[in-house]
């Protein structure tokens, strides 16, 4: 990212030892450490929320294009994006279908792919938090 080699950075430490003196230097150095942590997390932050709005964009890219081919004859990958959706509005809507918190699957073939797609995305959460730590 910055091109600073050892040299450079035994230079800025002198300088910031002589400038700073070695009573507030520690100080100084915690500060920077912490912004830089701030601004970290502030870019993981943002890049994790783009790649959140690149799927769902895709997600109704592919939708539509579903729409357009009637529901018929979809590719898998079509297929899949729909099956998706299907289960994210069954996930928002689920809280509202009764007082009772009692759920009923609309199909054997249903549940199957909700639970496919349970496992899909378990996957990619505990990829996400892997790509986290090694970030970290």
């Amino acid at each position: 990212m910055f091109d600073i080699g050892f040299w450079e950075l035994v230079l800025i430490s002198i300088v910031a030892l002589v400038v700073l003196g070695p009573e507030r230097l520690p100080h100084a150095i915690r500060s920077v450490t912490k912004f830089v942590g701030a601004a970290k997390s502030m870019a993981n932050s943002v890049k994790d929320e783009l790649s959140h709005e690149l799927k769902v964009q895709e997600l109704q890219e592919n939708l539509r294009k579903a729409e357009q081919m009637g529901m018929k004859d979809l590719s898998p990958e079509l297929q899949e994006s729909v099956d998706k959706l299907k289960q994210a509005a069954q996930d928002v809507q689920r809280p509202y279908a009764s007082a009772d918190g009692e759920q009923k699957a609309d199909s054997p073939a249903q549940t199957t792919a909700q639970s496919a797609d349970a496992q899909a995305s378990t996957h990619d959460e505990e990829e996400q938090k892997s790509a986290e730590k090694k970030a970290d």
